[in-house]
């Protein structure tokens, strides 16, 4: 009997899943981990509220600045060999964190950081429609967009435990955090390279009559996509790819308002440090966030609603942020922290169905790297636009206020990427 793409694509995130989840989660916890830090950090380093948010941003400017020349090379080279290179230099550069101590120092390194992880997000974005087509590759993103709520439910008890060893060989609690996330990072890189194949042709593990249902669906998703699209310079200047890295910029600009500072977030509303109490808190929104992706991403796949349903997540976590800011009580704002996060997390790999259903070939490689590069500045506007909001009005709600209106836009904008 003939195998069902279902049952493929089941054996796909079986084996692949796994992979993937591994770069992401230490992908995230390594750009965001400094959100865990800041409070320790800042005082012993000396680094004010402008400066932090300036060097926690200025990853996103090393990022953006490779990402189309690294996935076009992910796209030659092969995504074994790439993305494990990406995971060893960028673990190594974020455990160089834990010998910062200016703010000089601080920008350096993290403009390292973005330069050593750029192309890893788009190229394993790239890599996915190497292996799903795209009757089943909204599930499938779902299922990779669990690495960055896991990052924060894993690693946020853990960043706030070895936040609270201070002292331990000599070193601070948030040098010991950098130290030991990042080498953690470069120890996948090298399991990511053994362990991973660059494309289904290549999977000895995949049965002959399972690969070539595979195979063909692939084959025939490619026959569907328009033909203009598929050149790199015609991918890059297409105005649907423009409007969807607009789109993208927008939902980075709440998803990283959000992740920057929720920690410090959470200790105000409990009243207490940065330590393992707040990581374990820290830990419920994205906790909701991983159940929401388990059940929306494959909705959208079964009704084809993926633009109404990806404008209705940004309103949910326009309305979260809003209610967190407003809502007065501890368990009202971390109850509304739980929807913004769940809106955040599970609008991306809806949205990613949209942009991956147009391009394809090295357009795919380069049209998806642009969308990721101008969405991620939204990392770099975020945390700046934050600090500048809060420090004009002279209240810590204009910020979040802000990121809302942020996200409703991205909601609006979705729903018109028909028409584009």
């Amino acid at each position: 009997m003939t195998p069902t793409l279902e049952a493929v694509a089941s054996r796909l995130n079986r084996r692949l899943m796994p992979l993937c989840l591994l770069m992401y989660v230490m992908s995230f916890l390594d750009r965001t981990n400094i959100s865990f830090a800041k409070t320790a950090f800042q005082a012993d380093t000396g680094i004010g509220n402008a400066a932090y948010a300036f060097g926690a941003s200025i990853f996103f400017i090393g990022y953006a600045a490779l990402e189309i020349p690294s996935n076009l090379i992910l796209h030659r080279v092969g995504a074994r060999l790439w993305l494990a290179r990406i995971m060893v230099t960028w673990g190594l550069v974020s455990a160089a964190m834990a010998f910062v101590h200016s703010e000089w120092s601080f920008y350096a390194v993290r403009l390292l950081l973005g330069l050593a992880e750029a192309g890893f997000f788009p190229g394993t974005i790239l890599y996915l429609t190497y292996w799903y087509p795209k009757s089943v590759r909204g599930r499938a993103t779902g299922l990779f967009y669990y690495g960055a709520p896991l990052a924060f439910i894993l690693g946020g008890p853990l960043s706030g435990q070895l936040l609270d060893l201070n002292g331990l060989l000599g070193f601070k609690g948030w040098q010991m955090m950098f130290l030991i996330e990042g080498l953690l990072a470069s120890l996948s890189g090298i399991v990511i390279f053994f362990a991973l194949e660059d494309r289904p042709a290549a999977a000895k593990w995949l049965p002959p009559e399972e690969k070539q249902v595979l195979l063909a669906a692939l084959a025939a998703d490619d026959r569907e996509k328009p033909d203009e699209m598929f050149g790199v310079l015609r991918a890059l200047l297409d105005r649907r790819v423009l409007f969807f890295a607009l789109i993208y910029f927008l939902i980075q600009v709440g998803v990283y308002g959000l992740t920057f500072y929720l920690p410090t977030q959470v200790a105000k509303l409990l009243g207490s440090g940065v330590g393992l109490k707040v990581g374990l808190v820290s830990a419920v929104p994205w906790i909701a966030a991983v159940v929401a992706t388990t059940f929306i991403p494959p909705l959208a796949d079964r009704t084809d609603a993926h633009r109404g349903i990806g404008a209705l997540m940004m309103a949910m976590a326009a309305g979260g942020l809003a209610v967190s800011a407003l809502g007065g009580s501890p368990l009202v704002a971390i109850i509304a922290l739980c929807f913004a996060a769940a809106g955040l997390i599970v609008a991306q790999p809806v949205f990613w169905t949209l942009p991956t259903t147009l391009l394809g070939g090295a357009g795919a490689a380069g049209g998806i790297a642009l969308i990721n590069s101008i969405g991620n500045m939204g990392g770099f506007f975020a945390p700046n636009f934050r600090s500048a909001v809060e420090s004009y009005f002279g209240v810590p709600e204009a910020g979040l206020l802000g990121l809302a209106g942020f996200a409703l836009l991205a909601g609006l904008l979705m729903l018109m990427a028909r028409r584009t």
